[in-house]
């Protein structure tokens, strides 16, 4: 009987209990776009988090209780600093007394365009050294199928711990949409598969405690393949519209208003839109996560692929653009001064990454036009070593510039001030649409 009594809890179900009990400490790998938002839902909902980055200047920013991501109010970092819920460090030892952790790092591509993985093999080497029964580790950074399997949960099973009996692994891909005010990371489904049903259990009872719906799947490597699913049908989607853009452009007729057209069917077809090319962490990288995979395995994804080519080439079709609106102006693209309007990926939001503006810009400044920039969502950037600053948008700075080029449509934009005072203006995002002017090229 007292041998009974002093039986130690099976750590599945303490875990459980302190999760059910929002008393689990939480630590959160990765403070960017993704780990920040994660950090505060669950600070928010009760839980004492923990973030990690080894960013120095964004682990001050934390602790001073200002926040660096445009979707996370700087209020509410304050408030749940201040309450003792959310604190921040660039030390890994924090996790020896953390009861789940979620890994949120980068997965760049290399300069080959193969999967990099290195971010998630050093968070998993610190994870490895303090791993301990009851914990539950979760990767959430996006990559190829068998991440999960292959990669961490050998890693995991070297410190002798079960999985499934002594720590938990899942896999949950993020689903961040930058500037997206309706849907966020509270709301968002949130798809989650575990290396075992005990992995998946204890992965949906965390996100449940906080996230509106938890979809439970099979396996890691499904999870995986859900998140290079829906951004490789975007990718696959846009190549598509942007070969019919560059198809109507040699036929005169308005891309623009066959896809509008055609947006009023209400079965069978779902509008996308043409652009200057694909930016953000997501759209331009996850597909050839796949097509990497597929190599791999002996399978050729050709359709994957060309889709990627021809998104690829879109910020150079930009750029010619801008080439012969000048020309049409009997002004050379060599010496010419053009006007970039929009460093962002995408319109209302300062993210950057993998913007398609800066290969315009380094396309027509190869050709010899000296570029500038406006963005009020980027007042300043790093451009190849050289620092640059936004452009005020004023009558006398529209008229210095032989062109204007729209790369993102940002709302703040003055339009009507830009068409009036612009020598001409490519518009690659249809922004001016019904505006109708001589001085307007259309993408």
């Amino acid at each position: 009987m007292l041998a009974a009594r002093r039986r130690r809890t099976p750590p599945a179900e303490a875990l459980a209990r302190r999760i059910e009990a929002r008393r689990a400490h939480l630590a959160v790998i990765g403070l960017g776009y993704v780990g920040l938002p994660l950090a505060v839902e669950f600070a928010q909902a009760g839980f004492r988090v923990t973030g990690i980055d080894l960013n120095a200047g964004r682990v001050r920013q934390l602790l001073a209780g200002r926040s660096y991501i445009q979707d996370v109010p700087t209020a509410d970092v304050r408030s749940l600093v201040r309450s003792g819920r959310l604190t921040a460090t660039t030390e890994f030892d924090v996790l020896r007394r953390a009861d789940a952790v979620s890994i949120c790092v980068p997965t760049p591509l290399s300069k080959q365009r193969d999967p990099d993985v290195s971010f998630i093999v050093a968070a998993v080497e610190q994870v490895k050294k303090y791993v301990h029964p009851g914990m539950l580790v979760i990767l959430e950074s996006t990559t190829y199928p068998g991440t999960t399997d292959e990669l961490i949960l050998p890693e995991l099973e070297k410190t002798g711990l079960r999985v499934g009996v002594d720590f938990f692994l899942a896999f949950s891909p993020e689903r961040v949409d930058p500037g997206n005010t309706v849907w966020q990371t509270r709301n968002t489904p949130k798809v989650v598969g575990g290396v075992t049903p005990a992995c998946t259990r204890m992965a949906v009872a965390l996100y449940r405690q906080r996230l509106e719906q938890v979809v439970p799947v099979s396996s890691p490597q499904v999870a995986e393949m859900v998140k290079l699913l829906e951004n490789t049908f975007r990718s696959v989607n846009i190549g598509l519209v942007n070969e019919l853009a560059l198809l109507c452009r040699r036929l005169k007729i308005d891309v623009w208003e066959v896809i509008e057209a055609a947006a009023t069917k209400p079965f069978g077809f779902m509008p996308f839109y043409p652009g200057p090319g694909l930016g953000g962490h997501c759209i331009p990288i996850d597909p050839f996560y796949l097509s990497w995979k597929a190599r791999a395995s002996g399978f050729e994804a050709r359709f994957i692929e060309l889709a990627g080519y021809i998104n690829g080439q879109m910020p150079e079709h930009a750029a010619n653009l801008a080439v012969q609106a000048l020309n049409q102006r009997g002004k050379a693209v060599r010496g010419a001064k053009v006007l970039l309007l929009g460093m962002a990926y995408k319109a209302n939001i300062d993210d950057v990454r993998e913007s398609p503006s800066f290969d315009i810009m380094k396309t027509l400044e190869d050709r010899g036009a000296k570029v500038e920039y406006s963005d009020p969502f980027v007042p300043s950037l790093d451009y190849f070593g050289r620092r640059m600053k936004s452009t005020p948008l004023t009558p006398r700075n529209l008229r210095r510039f032989d062109c204007a080029v729209i790369a993102t449509a940002h709302q703040a934009f003055p339009y009507g001030l830009i068409v009036r005072h612009s020598k001409t203006v490519v518009d690659t995002r249809n922004a001016l649409k019904g505006r109708r002017s001589s001085k307007i090229v259309r993408l």
